[in-house]
């Protein structure tokens, strides 16, 4: 399967989502609006914590049989930077199979660059059931501005997008 130019291997997939990235970076640049994408990942033969395990970048893609469960060391070097630059982060979703100390060191990475980023009074979201448990075994969810393990509803709500919940209490 080729996302982006990028053979993904067995890797999850998509297809609407892969639709809507594509529509996302179109607009994007419409907008001259720079998005940050991973440029390398760390593979494994099977989703396994005691798995094989490789890196492939987006020349090499991922091989066939094999599947990407965590953003590679450049794509951590490389998300750093705007991470420090950044006001506001919002963040939805590990970047890798965390629940596997093998897979889970990129998540990590990022974690403690937001933490960093709220130091310097930066706002950082975090969103989602998964990236909330991230906080919760990092022991970070005192560290960030806010967690919800609300995802979905979390960016529907940053839309603008009533949701039936909230809208009955302010009706009330």
């Amino acid at each position: 399967m080729d996302i982006l130019c990028f053979q993904i291997g067995n890797s999850l997939y998509d297809a609407d989502g892969a639709k809507l990235v594509t529509k996302l970076l179109d607009k994007a640049k419409a907008n001259n609006v720079q998005i940050h994408l991973p440029v390398d990942c760390v593979t494994a033969d099977k989703f396994d914590e005691n798995a094989q395990s490789s890196c492939a970048t987006v020349e090499t893609g991922v091989p066939d049989g094999w599947m990407g469960l965590d953003i590679g060391q450049k794509t951590v070097e490389a998300f750093k930077e705007p991470l420090r630059r950044a006001k506001v982060i919002v963040w939805n979703g590990p970047c890798g199979v965390f629940e596997f100390e093998k897979f889970s060191h990129g998540t990590k990475a990022v974690m403690d660059e937001v933490v960093e980023a709220t130091k310097r009074g930066a706002i950082t979201v975090i969103g989602g059931g998964d990236t909330a448990t991230c906080c919760a075994k990092w022991k970070t969810e005192d560290k960030v501005s806010h967690v919800s393990t609300g995802g979905g509803a979390s960016l529907e709500l940053l839309e603008g997008k009533v949701l039936p919940g909230v809208a009955a209490l302010s009706d009330a």
